[in-house]
């Protein structure tokens, strides 16, 4: 087997292991597609070496077929095609005790914690693993995880149909949350500054405005007699996404934290005051958060063909690592095995 390997900051080798065979309650998958996702990029920029360790196995976002089950694990046979929850919650905090363990104080998050799917055959708890239609394309099905993190997200937002929606950030997770709030009914901009984003999401069918040549916070109020959006979501990790997406708002509208913002932000809290607005947080998802992905994707709500823009070998992870920070791309997914469909 392959693995994609991180040795430090800006550098992945790639190393031929021996597969080891499933222990007790484990799967051995071969994976077909790893997506590369910001997490990734931050690891790879060397910003996490604090949970990464040397010689890490990276990569969450997958899809392939079961090589081999260990002992003591039912409902899963050689050759179903799957993708794999990258969570494994303590099951003892308090976060677990309240039953969101998917937001655990001591997550071992696959890929980041321990190691993940950027290797051609890989052992997992047989627990995380999902199975998907016999009729998904794997390329399409390595979108799952990502989807499922827009699923939660519209989830936390509580969007219903015709509700008017913002989203503040067009990279994949910005217009997956746009696509999913969309299939719920709901009316959907995307602000994006990048043309290249705009011209993607306007692509799938998503209206999308430059924040520097249009008046976001006008043209809402515009197209909603005044009232504004009942939910934004900030998905730019930017100041001035936060303001967007702030003062876009009507009366008890609600913002969805999604991005991962490194430092903290100025927020006018005084029109939280003056708005009764809500400010909620969104980290991760829930089993059913996956389960409705993979349905989303099979049915073709996800626009997964024209989302994917480059699907690269595994010797050429390095490029598509560099393809992905550079810009010009929406999804890159590494081929793990070689020509899977």
């Amino acid at each position: 087997m392959k693995a994609v390997v991180y040795r430090g900051a800006r550098d992945l080798g790639i190393e031929d292991r021996e597969p080891a065979p499933p222990g007790p309650g484990e799967v051995r998958i071969d994976v077909a597609y790893t997506g590369i996702c910001g997490t990734d990029l931050h690891i790879y920029h060397g910003d996490m070496d604090a949970r990464v360790g040397d010689s890490a196995i990276i990569g969450h976002e997958m899809s392939g077929r079961v090589a081999a089950v260990g002992a003591d694990v039912d409902g899963v046979t050689v050759g179903q095609p799957v993708t794999v929850m990258p969570t494994r919650p303590c099951g003892q905090c308090a976060a677990c005790r309240r039953g969101t363990s998917h937001i655990c104080h001591a997550m071992n998050f696959l890929g980041i914690d321990s190691p993940g799917a950027m290797q051609s055959s890989w052992n997992v708890p047989a627990e995380l693993v999902l199975p998907l239609p016999e009729d998904l394309p794997l390329d399409h099905a390595a979108l799952v995880e990502p989807v499922a993190v827009a699923v939660h997200d519209v989830r936390r937002g509580k969007v219903s149909a015709d509700d008017q929606v913002v989203v503040v950030g067009g990279g994949p997770v910005g217009v997956l949350i746009a696509t999913v709030a969309q299939s719920r009914g709901a009316r959907v901009l995307l602000v994006e500054p990048d043309p290249y984003r705009r011209e993607v999401a306007g692509g799938v069918g998503i209206e999308a405005v430059d924040p520097g040549s249009t008046d976001v916070v006008a043209l809402v109020g515009d197209r909603t007699d005044g009232a504004s959006a009942d939910i934004a979501f900030e998905v730019s990790g930017a100041a001035a996404g936060v303001t967007t997406a702030v003062d876009v708002l009507t009366t008890r509208g609600r913002l969805v934290m999604v991005a991962i913002h490194p430092r903290p932000r100025e927020v006018n809290l005084h029109r939280f005051f003056w708005r009764e607005l809500e400010l909620l947080g969104a980290r991760l998802y829930q089993r059913d958060d996956m389960e409705e992905a993979i349905r989303l994707v099979a049915s073709g709500a996800i626009p997964a063909r024209q989302l994917i823009s480059r699907v690269e070998p595994i010797d050429a992870a390095a490029a598509a690592f560099t393809a992905l920070e550079g810009g010009g791309v929406m999804k890159v997914l590494l081929d793990l095995q070689g020509g899977n469909k």
